[in-house]
């Protein structure tokens, strides 16, 4: 596909006198776990362990999400399986992701630090699923059959708010048992089916049956703070769930990592991905589901998002692509179109899929958005830049944002944006702009 050059592009776009910029920090109060490996270990005692023979085999479901304490705690959970005598390996628990294929499950996995080496047991990447049966609202319920051949079966997700719904749980140990051991299959019985009754009850009766038919045992649910750290472990056996998430994702929420402004017109983000967020960027984060037939969250509302890249553990994987307004011509190109259609096939949101607006770099993307917002005043526009909807705690505001900062954001400097063929760059302002807060120091 061809896109507009800069030549063409700068007929028709005049290009914005930029705002300043505050380099900002912005640090609410958050739990932290000292020790989440020794925790997970403790919290496998909460699981029906017995329920498995000696030398027993214990498939651990692993997820994408790039999770900070992923790899110590899946770790802690197969050493402490094996200890007590278990024979864990691993299944990749996620659905689709991957481009739906054993290899690219295992390179997912291997993108989050998540091998064979650093884990000391095989994984079983097969996509394999069989039919448990059907569930209470009509839908077929298929399991990955290297799952099934196990003796016990053991999640290990974070539990927090999801890009599609809310409800009573929502991403957490419920949803891997269901759509991520489900594989493509699952995944798309589950996506397809909740569009009609409603992911909760799509996911709560697929749980029934898999609590029935397959060896399910619980799992290690991990809630982190503001900062992506773990804040809590719990463990949780399969006949709590999925009742047992609700003071889980009720933490998760109060711990979620979010912009402290309600209102944007312009947000840059530099990189989506898959291991950020289901949706590439978190759609709390953003005001944006774009789901069919589900509203929007009611804040923030952001009128424009620019998206600068792809995450390298994402694997071209930019699915959440279609929730911004403006890219780049280097994004687009780095789209694996394979894995975005297939995981937008399997859960049935085709918008976060779809190409936004690509122009041919940086400068010309950001020069778009702030030309599309209505009326333009560089002094006034309200503009934030992060890294990604994962970590909020140091990003950048436009000067009309800085200069009353809510509370917990402390601006750290001010700074010039300027481009250099196309690139951003942000020069330290050697003093403030003396109208920029009422007066100098």
């Amino acid at each position: 596909m061809r896109f507009p050059d800069a030549e063409t592009v700068d007929a028709v776009l005049d290009a914005p006198a930029l705002p300043r910029f505050a380099s900002v920090r912005y640090e609410p109060e958050t739990p932290e776990l000292a020790d989440p490996a020794a925790a997970a270990r403790a919290e496998l005692d909460a699981l029906p362990l017995s329920d498995v023979p000696d030398g027993g085999r214990v498939a651990v479901g692993l997820g994408s999400r790039g999770i900070h304490d992923v790899v110590p705690v899946a770790r802690a959970v197969v050493d402490e399986l094996a200890e007590r005598g278990f024979e864990p390996f691993v299944v990749p628990a996620m659905g689709s992701h991957g481009g739906a294929t054993a290899e690219g499950q295992v390179e997912t996995l291997a993108g989050i630090g998540l091998t064979e080496e650093a884990l000391d047991c095989p994984i079983d990447a097969r996509m394999d699923t069989e039919i448990l049966g059907e569930s209470a609202v009509g839908a077929p319920v298929p399991f990955s059959t290297a799952a099934l051949e196990a003796d016990g079966v053991v999640v290990v997700n974070r539990v927090k708010a999801h890009t599609n719904f809310s409800g009573e749980f929502e991403s957490g140990l419920t949803k891997m048992a269901t759509v991520g051991l489900g594989k493509q299959r699952g995944a798309n019985a589950v996506h397809e089916r909740a569009l009609a009754e409603g992911y909760v009850p799509t996911l709560s009766a697929a749980l029934d049956v898999i609590r029935a038919e397959a060896p399910l045992l619980g799992g290690v649910a991990i809630v982190e703070n503001f900062y992506d750290r773990t804040a809590e472990l719990a463990g949780v056996p399969a006949a709590a769930l999925p009742d047992a998430e609700a003071p889980l994702l009720e933490r998760a929420y109060e711990y979620m990592p979010t912009l402290p402004y309600d209102d944007l017109d312009v947000l840059v983000v530099d990189r989506i991905g898959k291991d950020v967020s289901g949706a590439g960027m978190d759609t709390n984060v953003i005001g944006r589901y774009s789901v069919l037939n589900a509203d929007d969250p009611e804040t923030p509302d952001v009128d424009r998002i620019v998206v600068r890249g792809l995450t390298e553990a994402t694997h071209g994987n930019g699915n959440g692509i279609g929730l911004a307004d403006v890219t780049t011509r280097a994004v687009a190109e780095r789209l694996d179109l394979d894995q975005v259609y297939t995981n937008a096939l399997t859960s049935g949101s085709l918008s976060k899929a779809k190409l936004p607006v690509v122009l041919p770099d940086d400068e010309r993307a950001l020069a778009a958005a702030l030309s599309t917002i209505g009326t333009y005043d560089p002094g006034t526009v309200r503009v934030a830049w992060v890294r990604d909807t994962g970590h909020l705690s140091e990003f950048r505001v436009s000067e009309a944002l800085a200069r009353d900062p809510p509370a917990g954001v402390v601006v750290d400097r001010w700074e010039a944006l300027t481009f250099d063929a196309g690139e951003p760059s942000f020069d330290p302002v050697a003093e403030r702009d003396p109208d920029a807060d009422g007066g100098e120091e």
